[in-house]
């Protein structure tokens, strides 16, 4: 089983990827930081775009782990282009795989929390992904680790 962690927070090592290492702990896996490449927004054509990358490594992947931190009580801005770029596309690099999502933010409110969860579970499955949960706390990440 392969693993790759999307991590959309613009700090490598920051909060979002701790949490990532408590609920991948005793695994291997992949990280991928999407502030690393361009993804331009949904509609803007360029040749630089790096989307295709970014979807060649989603494509290699049996698990999905998408990470954000919580900026504006919401998505980040680099998940939430990420996820836009996914509108309107055939995307098959998603069909099957398991997804789990990590909102990681200082005491995000219950209605960030679930409008957080509500689109990581719609977008899973629109794309056919078995969506497995969201941590959003360490204590949480330890619970879904089991389902790793």
């Amino acid at each position: 089983m392969s693993i790759l962690f999307i991590n959309s927070s613009p700090n490598h090592n920051g909060n979002t990827a701790k949490l990532a290492r408590v609920l991948l702990a005793g695994h291997d896996y992949q990280t991928l930081d999407l502030a690393d490449y361009k993804l331009y927004a949904y509609g803007q054509n360029f040749a630089d775009d790096q989307l295709d990358d970014v979807m060649t490594e989603v494509a290699k992947a049996d698990t999905i782990v998408i990470g954000s931190p919580v900026y504006w009580h919401n998505l980040n801005g680099l998940l939430r282009n990420f996820l836009d770029r996914q509108y309107g596309r055939v995307a098959p690099e998603f069909a099957g795989k398991r997804l789990f999502f990590l909102f990681q933010g200082q005491a995000p409110t219950p209605e960030i929390l679930a409008a957080g969860e509500y689109t990581m579970s719609r977008f899973a499955g629109y794309y056919d992904m078995d969506y497995m949960g969201m941590a959003y706390n360490a204590s949480q990440a330890k619970k879904l680790a089991k389902e790793v």
